[in-house]
């Protein structure tokens, strides 16, 4: 089903632009034309990962991706199917098209709506497994910031794990289906932007996360929802203000 010698061969990643969501859109694009029908079950992990010619972590990510879709569900032990697919609708963010930084402002907004009640969501409702899958998500955050390598994957799975904790497939099937692309850095360099060093710029971000976390932990909705919005609202404005600095040098003012 995908390998080269088949009628429709997966294809390959371009390199340069997020592998995760990449495949995603292949894998979308399969389910929604037919080709992979409800009921099916999907090449195992190693299958994909050669006939995609990327790492056990892309496909695992875009598994993620695809599970908080709703397109597919996974049963331990048994393997990954294809789910009914819902009718299609008018609403789009198309995530290839979220290039400039007003592109990414606007979705910023749309995510302090949104994201602000994920959190006070997750804080009421997440079980101990979802905050242990929460604190994994921080760990590996903190952990890629530290190693100078790239957040942007950790840092969403960050995100879509507290919509999957609020129990509202709603707000993990909007994450999975916007993707990496929603982190502003992965569409606009922000520390280049707000010239300064990456590494600090991101341990900052990293903790406004550490206060996300630490409100859910304490199952503290409002602390939670003013610890998200607060997190929110900082990359919106740093943004903004990385962006009117840059304009004004360009100018010359």
């Amino acid at each position: 089903m995908f390998t080269e010698s088949t009628a429709h061969p997966a294809p390959r990643p371009k390199r340069g632009r997020n592998l995760a969501h990449q495949v995603v859109e292949s894998m979308s694009e399969r389910i929604k034309g037919g080709l992979l029908k409800a009921g099916d079950k999907l090449p195992t992990e190693s299958e994909l990962v050669s006939a995609y010619g990327v790492s056990r972590t892309v496909i695992r990510e875009a598994i993620s991706h695809l599970q908080a879709a709703g397109l597919v569900q996974t049963q331990h032990g048994v393997g990954t199917f294809v789910r009914e697919v819902e009718p299609d609708h008018t609403f789009r963010i198309n995530p290839g098209e979220i290039e400039t930084v007003m592109d990414v402002l606007a979705v910023l907004e749309l995510r302090i709506s949104l994201e602000t009640e994920a959190a006070g969501l997750a804080a009421a409702r997440r079980s101990e497994e979802q905050l242990e899958q929460l604190r994994r998500a921080l760990a590996a955050l903190i952990e890629n910031v530290e190693a100078a390598g790239d957040a942007a994957s950790p840092d969403f799975q960050f995100h879509l794990q507290i919509a999957l904790a609020t129990g509202n497939r709603h707000f993990a099937g909007l994450m999975g289906y916007l993707g990496t692309m929603v982190i502003p850095r992965n569409r606009v360099n922000t520390a280049r932007l707000a010239q300064e060093d990456k590494v600090e710029y991101l341990r900052r971000v990293n903790r406004e996360h550490q206060d996300i976390f630490d409100a859910i932990a304490r199952s503290d909705p409002e602390a939670a929802r003013a610890a998200m919005r607060t997190h929110l609202a900082n990359s919106r404005e740093r943004l903004k203000r990385a962006h009117e600095a840059a304009e004004n040098a360009e100018s010359g003012v």
